[in-house]
């Protein structure tokens, strides 16, 4: 999970009100009532790391990687919160799920939202349906010789994914809805493939990661680009697949 002997965290564009790293799987972004015994945070790390309060502008789940924004002040917190609120700032994940999928496709495809503590559960809290699109690309493919249930060989795809929508686990209850789930998924995902990538490959992390963020400066209003690189994990995959040129 660290990024350096020093615990430092990646920090991949930083200027007077907007900084981003490139999260760590496995990193909450802040406390969170679900992960009570989690004492390390990004948003903590990263104010400590810098000497400066930080603003998180939206979230990632905590076993997804990359790009991860906060705004430096409340002023451009607001605006940032409104640009993700608004589908105005573009996202671009890159994901390894199980099985061929067709080169491209578009989701549409509304998901319930998802009640965060068990209290709201107990209560009967219920919530609405919403709206929540995804597209995505097929960049590669791969055939591994490993049976996995009733299948002699397994076959998996390499997806750049484009939220249209920012829903909870939208990506990955997406993919499981097309009978894709993303490998290293433990909540939505298939546990005999994830099995395999624990005992062939020691991967134990959720195969998604959020490579690249675009949007307007909402001060300065210049186009930001920010991309965020592979970790160890994703890299050693992508040599063993031949997939080194794919993103």
């Amino acid at each position: 999970m660290d990024n350096t002997e020093t615990n430092l965290l990646e920090i991949l564009y930083q200027d007077a009100d907007i900084i981003a790293i490139n999260k760590p799987s496995g990193l909450l972004v802040h406390k969170s009532p679900i992960d009570k015994h989690e004492t390390r945070f990004a948003l903590q790390l990263l104010r400590d790391q810098i000497g400066q309060y930080v603003y998180p502008v939206h979230r990632l789940d905590k076993p997804t990687s990359g790009v991860l924004l906060f705004a430096l002040n409340s002023e451009v917190s607001q605006m940032m919160s409104l640009l993700f609120r608004s589908s105005e700032v573009q996202k671009e994940y890159v994901a390894i799920v199980r099985g061929y999928t067709d080169d491209e496709m578009f989701i549409d495809h509304p998901l319930k939202q998802m009640l965060d503590t068990k209290e709201q559960k107990k209560l009967g809290i219920t919530k609405e349906a919403q709206e929540a699109q995804t597209a995505y690309t097929r960049l590669g493919i791969v055939e591994l010789p490993y049976a996995v249930s009733r299948y002699p060989v397994a076959r998996y795809s390499l997806l750049r994914l484009r939220p249209k929508t920012g829903r909870k686990h939208q990506l990955r209850r997406h993919m499981k809805h097309i009978f894709h789930p993303i490998i290293g998924d433990t909540k939505h995902g298939r546990g005999e493939h994830n099995r395999l990538y624990r005992e062939k490959f020691e991967c134990h992390r959720l195969l998604l990661h959020a490579n690249r963020v675009e949007f307007v400066h909402p001060l300065s209003k210049k186009n930001i680009i920010i991309q965020a690189p592979l970790d160890d994990m994703f890299k050693k995959l992508f040599k063993i697949f031949s997939w080194q040129e794919m993103v």
